[in-house]
C-alpha cells in the first residue's frame, strides 16, 4: 500500500513509489559538479540565534559521504552551511578540517572570507584576513573558494579597492581558486560588489580582475539568478576558465549550455536533488540529452519555492528535505533557522520533493511530516 499523509486541511496526499536511479561514485566527464553542502544542528546544543554554533559533526559528515557517492564535489563552508547566519570561523576551521579528513571519498573545495575579522577598518586588513582563510584551507589539501566578503563591501569606497585585494590575494593562492560572486538576493549586505551597484560596471571590473589572473583562476562561481547575465559572462571568460552556475532558478538549461558553451555546476540545490543531479550528469557524459532533462526539469518547481524570496532562508528548506528524506536524525538548524520558514512552505517543499520522486523512504517521509505538523498544532 502506498504511503499516505493527511495535509492541512485534512486533504490525504498519496506519496508516489520510490524512483530508484542509476549512482555511482566517480567524477564526471562532462561537468564539474559541487553541491554546497548544509550543516546539521546539536539538537542538544545551545543552538539560539547569535550563540556559537553546536554542530553534530557525525550526521554532518554523513550528509557529506551522502553527495560524494552520488559523484558530487562538496563545497564546504559556503553560504548554504549558513556561513554568516550562525556558522562563525572557528567552526567552519573544524568543518572544513573534519571534511577534508574524509576528502579521499570525493572532490572538496571549501569557502575562504574575512567574517573572522568583523572589525577590520581598510582595505590591508581585509587582505591579511583573507590570506589567513585562504592559507588555512589550502592547508586542508582542499581547493579555495574565495568567498565575497561583507568586510569589504564595507570599507571599498570604489572598484579600484577591490582591485587592490584581488591583485594581491590571488598570486598568493598555491593553486588556482574559485572566486564568488554572491548576489543581494542571498546576501543583502553585498550590494555594490565589485564597486558598483550597476550589475554591467560591475561585471567589467569582475571581467577585467580575471582576465588579469587567468592563471590563478580555475572558474567563477556565479549567484545572480540571472541566467541572460551568466550567459553574457561566460561567452567573455578566459578560455579555460570555468563558470560554476549558482544559479538555483535556471540550472538545467544553463548546464546544458547551448553554442559550445556550458556551465559547470556550485549550487545548493544539488544537496536537495543529490540523486536526481548525479543521474542527469551521467546521463550527460554519454550525450543523452533526454534523460538528462526529464531528471532535472521535474526538480525546478522544488528549487524555485526552497529558493524563494527571502532567498537568503533557503537553507532551511534544505535542511527539511534531508530530515524527510532520512538523510539526517532531526529537524533543527544552528541559530534557530529551523524557524525561518512557514509550515506552509514546508508542506508545499515535501510535495514537490515527492512529485519530482526525490523521497528515498515515502513512508518515513509522511511519518516526519506528521511530526512536523502535530508539533505545530496544525489540525487535520
Amino acid at each position: 500500500m502506498s504511503a499516505r499523509v493527511t495535509l492541512p486541511g485534512g486533504r490525504v496526499h498519496v506519496l508516489r513509489d520510490p524512483v530508484r536511479r542509476r549512482t555511482s561514485p566517480g567524477p564526471f566527464t562532462s561537468r564539474v559538479a559541487f553541491a554546497a553542502a548544509h550543516v546539521v544542528a546539536d539538537p542538544l546544543g545551545d543552538n539560539a540565534p547569535g550563540a556559537p554554533a553546536a554542530v553534530d559533526w557525525e550526521s554532518t559528515l554523513a550528509f557529506r559521504r551522502h553527495l560524494w557517492a552520488h559523484g558530487l564535489g562538496v563545497a564546504e563552508a559556503m553560504d548554504t552551511a549558513q556561513r554568516g547566519m550562525g556558522l562563525d570561523w572557528a567552526a567552519c576551521r573544524e568543518l572544513i578540517r573534519r571534511s577534508a579528513a574524509e576528502a579521499g571519498r570525493g572532490r572538496l573545495a571549501a569557502g575562504a572570507g574575512t567574517d573572522h575579522a568583523e572589525r577590520v577598518s581598510d582595505v590591508d586588513g581585509v587582505l591579511r584576513a583573507y590570506a589567513e582563510q585562504v592559507e588555512f584551507v589550502q592547508s586542508t589539501g582542499a581547493q579555495a573558494i574565495v568567498m565575497a566578503s561583507r568586510q569589504l563591501a564595507r570599507v571599498a569606497t570604489s572598484a579600484r579597492d577591490y582591485r587592490w585585494v584581488y591583485d594581491r590575494l590571488l598570486p598568493q593562492a598555491d593553486e588556482p581558486v574559485i572566486l564568488h560572486w554572491l548576489g543581494t538576493a542571498f546576501d543583502p549586505s553585498l550590494a555594490g560588489y565589485w564597486g558598483s551597484a550597476d550589475v554591467a560596471e560591475a561585471t567589467k571590473a569582475f571581467l577585467d580582475l580575471v582576465h588579469e589572473h587567468r592563471d590563478r583562476v580555475d572558474g567563477v562561481k556565479v549567484s545572480l539568478l540571472d541566467a541572460g547575465h551568466e550567459r553574457a559572462l561566460r561567452a567573455e571568460l578566459p578560455d579555460g576558465v570555468r563558470l560554476y552556475t549558482g544559479d538555483d532558478y535556471h540550472y538545467p538549461e544553463l548546464v546544458l549550455g547551448e553554442g559550445g558553451r556550458s556551465s559547470d555546476a556550485l549550487l545548493g540545490v544539488f544537496a536537495a536533488i543529490a540523486p536526481a543531479a548525479s543521474a542527469a550528469l551521467r546521463a550527460l557524459d554519454e550525450g543523452d540529452t533526454a534523460t538528462y532533462l526529464a531528471e532535472l526539469e521535474p526538480t525546478l518547481p522544488l528549487a524555485r519555492h526552497v529558493f524563494a524570496p527571502p532567498t537568503f532562508y533557503y537553507k532551511t528548506g534544505i535542511a527539511f528535505l534531508a530530515w524527510i528524506s532520512g538523510l539526517q536524525p532531526g529537524f533543527t538548524m544552528i541559530g534557530g533557522l529551523h524557524g525561518a520558514r512557514s509550515v506552509p512552505h514546508l508542506v508545499q517543499a515535501f510535495l514537490h520533493a515527492d512529485a519530482a520522486g526525490l523521497l528515498p523512504d515515502p513512508e518515513l517521509a509522511a511519518h516526519r511530516l506528521s511530526l512536523l505538523l502535530d508539533a505545530a498544532g496544525v489540525a487535520r
